[in-house]
């Protein structure tokens, strides 16, 4: 029985495949930042006027520790108070719902074919 050789790419093939590949790759680490959908703690609960350490909530230990970082009541403000925002779109949700089914199924679809041109040039009809 002849041995299978799986046909070869094109280095032009191979540098197309490598430049999507980045581009998705950067795309899935740059778009949810450029479209604010990054970050966990976005919300600052009720601003404070004149922050100090005792209206933060900060004890003793805390401060120093602050200050040993480098913040001041002012600047550690936002840090502190700021707190997750867990909202979520429906829309959203059922969009990336959609789209992972549908990628799925794309890909069994393309693997489908690709079994079958396999085993069509190694056995034949």
């Amino acid at each position: 029985m002849a041995r299978y050789t799986p046909p070869e790419q094109s280095k032009i093939g191979q540098l197309i495949d490598v430049v999507v590949l980045l581009g998705l790759s950067l795309g899935a680490l740059f778009v949810p930042l450029r479209m604010g959908l990054s970050g966990a703690a976005k919300v600052v609960a009720t601003p404070v006027e004149n922050p100090t350490w005792e209206t933060l909530g900060q004890t003793a230990v805390q401060a120093a520790q602050y200050e040993a970082l480098g913040y001041t009541p002012a600047t550690a403000h936002d840090l502190i108070l700021a707190r997750f925002d867990y909202s979520f779109e429906w829309s959203s949700l059922i969009l990336m719902a959609v789209l992972i089914i549908g990628y799925f199924v794309i890909m069994l679809r393309l693997s489908e074919q690709e079994y079958k041109d396999v085993i069509n040039e190694k056995f034949g009809e």
